[in-house]
């Protein structure tokens, strides 16, 4: 067609309609005769299915359908329908040239004539296959997101109407709240409030901020189905359309009971851990106070009782003097208390059956609370024994029993329980320094005023007293609370007020027999005419030392400190008892002066002294193996005896010697060399001289460093090492040991059991601190034993 006639045609109506069809793209518009084939072609209908128009004109239609659909007729259906009803709409998969497929919407119109009669079909076809594949991700998406609402069973999700009326429901909120979802649909989400909060009105505040603000969170309690109450984090949002307006609202819920729990238990372990560092704190500062105290004690002490003697005969002067000693008591028995709540006070352990103790004490009880306090005592049976220091037990026990006759008036009933305890992991989190296991437990209750709780939180503290003036200290329960502690053990209390108060004493369970427990000895006071070397720095407390002891005929050498003390002893002077003070000034330390003066003079006792021991003599709370120590401020009567009892048990191992055999398993161990590994220089005095006893050849080290150059040196038969070394530890020595001398015998010394499995890995014997001669002679056996039997 020439320019001039297209342009003519389209001057036409029929050509404004060729050129309008020719200019679409996005639709494929053709026509299709009577029988359904391809009658005219437009672009679009090139673009979306990839023929040319010589390529399609005169086909079939039913060449853009799948295979499937043409074997079920649905081209000719589709004319038919058409033809019929004048049209068909449909969508599904079409096929291109190329053979890929797309998805159509299609539609048919059936053209006729102007009489009516059918000539064909106008056919426009739509590609929508990118529509589809985003609807099709919108539903996955959907489904996606119902799936994840559905499958989420930590927080309740679900909607509300705008009246608040629960419109959907997940998984979620049927395990927090208890409900299924046919029984809260279309019910008011109040029901999850508490009374006092749906009387507040605080669930149609939530909704008005959520609508006003678009959002409202908010912790509190909510209510499940079965009445119980959970805290619920809550966060409700408000949904509006397209437009603006409200259509409901989005709800999630969360139970937080747990975490509240957590929390608040951490608060309350806070708490406790900061109790238990103020009263270390105030430990420590009264502990260095009873140190000096107890030093001027001893001045005063020593010279009354001194004086005493001087004032013989004299009735008056002699009254006053008593006064005096009385008051000095006093004193020291506050000095005492301070280092019992510093957790500083030497203790001498014993295995005992408190159930024993304690019906042992009913005629002391009974002189202490008079006769108007009915006191009774409940033992259990098959009650476990305990390691600890009987008399400070037995102190305990009598300062709670009087605490209790002043809050019940010098009136009322005491019952002292005793019976087996377990303490559990849960118990043991909410208190600071406890292990889990199995304890003896005593309880003493009254029935007294109580003890309100503000109050209750402090009473352990050192001179806290709700009492009068007068009436008490305030160290009682300070005193006990760290007699406990130093054992190993626990106090908890538990009062009500006007009702009474319970203290509850737990100490560990002793595997061990119980020990037969001696009697002070009492008696006529003996001194003596061997040679004593006292060391002390205090110039008073020295000299009424050494007065004492002469007027107990003892030779009396004296020093200022450890040096001149040792220098003393390298002078040839023949020294029987070295009697010294444990906190010394001087690079010299009084625990090594003991050891240097061991190996000069090997029969040579020591006894300490000291007001507060620290940790020089003293581990875990008790006087290291084999040490002896007289407590300031000390009488002339408990100095004498002291010295005596140590005097007499040197000797004794020398008159025993030849009138006894030695056990059959003791030529096991004669003649070993140890190699012994111990920091702390008096534990390894005390050990060497335990291990000399046992007839062993002994080398001594302070770390591992020391011990290997020692193994290079001498052939060592048992490596004796402290667990705790510092630097490298004693395990790791006893590794390395191993490792490089494979027929060392090993034996591990330690305060912890726990250490049993890895000593067991090493074939290593372990010997539990404190331990005694016969403790030790035992592993060295069993460890030999083992490798003569290998």
């Amino acid at each position: 067609m020439e320019i001039s006639d297209r342009f003519e045609a389209s001057q036409s109506g029929e050509g404004r309609y060729r050129l309008l069809v020719e200019a679409i793209t996005d639709y494929a518009i053709y026509m299709l005769d009577r029988e359904g084939h391809v009658t005219s072609w437009n672009p679009g209908a090139r673009r979306f299915k990839g023929y040319e128009a010589e390529e399609i004109i005169g086909r079939h239609f039913s060449t853009f359908y799948t295979d499937a659909e043409r074997e079920q007729k649905v081209p000719a259906l589709a004319l038919e329908e058409a033809e019929r009803t004048g049209g068909f709409e449909r969508e599904g998969w079409r096929v291109r040239k190329d053979g890929t497929q797309f998805w159509a919407h299609v539609v048919i119109d059936a053209i006729r004539s102007p009489d009516g009669e059918l000539v064909g079909f106008a056919k426009i076809t739509r590609d929508l296959t990118e529509r589809r594949a985003a609807e099709a991700k919108l539903r996955e998406s959907e489904a996606q997101f119902r799936l994840l609402v559905q499958g989420v069973t930590d927080y309740a999700i679900y909607m509300l109407d705008v009246e608040g009326n629960v419109a959907s429901w997940n998984a979620g909120a049927q395990h927090i709240k208890g409900y299924a979802p046919e029984e809260i649909i279309g019910r008011h989400f109040s029901n999850f409030y508490t009374e006092a909060d749906r009387a507040a009105g605080l669930p149609r505040t939530g909704l008005e901020t959520a609508a006003r603000e678009g959002r409202w969170e908010h912790e509190g309690q909510r209510v499940r189905k079965d009445g119980t109450p959970f805290w619920a984090h809550v966060v409700i949002d408000a949904i509006r359309d397209d437009d603006g307006k409200l259509i409901g609202f989005a709800k999630v819920t969360r139970d937080i009971t747990e975490r509240r729990e957590a929390e608040a238990a951490l608060q309350a372990a806070q708490a406790t851990m900061l109790r238990s560092q103020k009263l270390e704190a105030i430990g420590q500062l009264t502990g260095g106070i009873a140190h000096d105290f107890n030093n001027l004690l001893q001045v005063v002490s020593g010279n009354l009782q001194l004086l005493s003697k001087d004032i013989a005969g004299n009735a008056r002067a002699e009254t006053r003097v008593q006064s005096a000693l009385a008051g000095v008591a006093r004193g020291s028995k506050l000095a005492s208390q301070l280092l019992a709540f510093a957790r500083r006070q030497p203790l001498e352990p014993r295995v005992v059956n408190v159930g024993r103790m304690i019906k042992g004490m009913d005629d002391l009880l009974r002189r202490a609370l008079g006769g108007e306090i009915e006191v009774e005592t409940v033992v259990g049976g098959g009650l476990w024994n305990s390691l600890v220091d009987p008399d400070q037990l037995e102190n305990a026990i009598l300062n709670l029993a009087i605490n209790a006759r002043d809050a019940m008036n010098g009136e009322g009933r005491l019952t002292i329980e005793t019976s087996n305890a377990f303490l559990d992991d849960e118990y043991v989190r909410q208190h600071d320094d406890l292990a889990a296991g199995q304890y003896v437990m005593i309880a003493v209750t009254d029935t007294g005023t109580g003890i309100p709780p503000d109050i209750l939180e402090r009473v352990y503290e050192p001179f806290f007293t709700t009492k009068a003036e007068d009436k008490g200290t305030g160290l009682g329960l300070a005193m006990v609370y760290g007699f406990l502690k130093q054992s190993g053990g626990h106090v908890k209390i538990y009062s009500e007020v006007g009702a009474g108060t319970t203290v509850k004493l737990y100490l560990p369970r002793e595997m061990a027999a119980e020990d037969k427990l001696v009697s002070a000895t009492t008696g006529e006071i003996k001194g003596g005419e061997e040679t004593v070397l006292v060391v002390e720095d205090d110039d008073e407390v020295r000299e009424v030392a050494v007065s004492m002891l002469t007027e107990l005929g003892y030779r009396v050498v004296k020093a200022r400190d450890a040096a001149a003390a040792l220098a003393i002893v390298d002078s040839g002077i023949p020294i029987d008892l070295i009697f010294t003070d444990v906190m010394m000034p001087g690079t010299l330390r009084s625990p090594e002066l003991a050891r240097k003066a061991k190996e000069r003079l090997p029969d040579v006792a020591v006894l300490f002294t000291s007001g507060y021991t620290q940790n020089a003599i003293v581990h875990g709370g008790r006087l290291d193996p084999g040490v002896e120590l007289l407590a300031k401020p000390y009488t002339r009567e408990a100095l004498a005896r002291k010295v005596r009892h140590v005097l007499a048990n040197r000797a004794q191992p020398r008159v025993a010697a030849p009138n006894s055999a030695p056990p059959a398993d003791e030529d096991v161990v004669k003649g070993a060399t140890v190699l012994l590994v111990e920091d702390d220089e008096l534990i390894r005095l005390t050990t060497t001289e335990m291990l000399r006893d046992l007839g062993c050849h002994v080398r001594e080290a302070g770390t591992a460093h020391e011990a290997l150059r020692v193994l290079d040196e001498v052939a060592v038969t048992i490596l004796l090492t402290d667990v705790g070394l510092p630097g490298v530890s004693g395990l790791q020595l006893a590794k390395d040991a191993r490792g490089r001398w494979p027929n060392l015998s090993l034996v591990l010394a330690t305060g912890d059991s726990g250490v049993r499995s890895e000593a067991a890995l090493l074939g290593a014997e372990l010997v539990v601190k404190p331990y005694t001669p016969d403790s030790l002679r035992r592993g060295l056996e069993s460890v030999l034993k083992a490798k003569k039997s290998s």
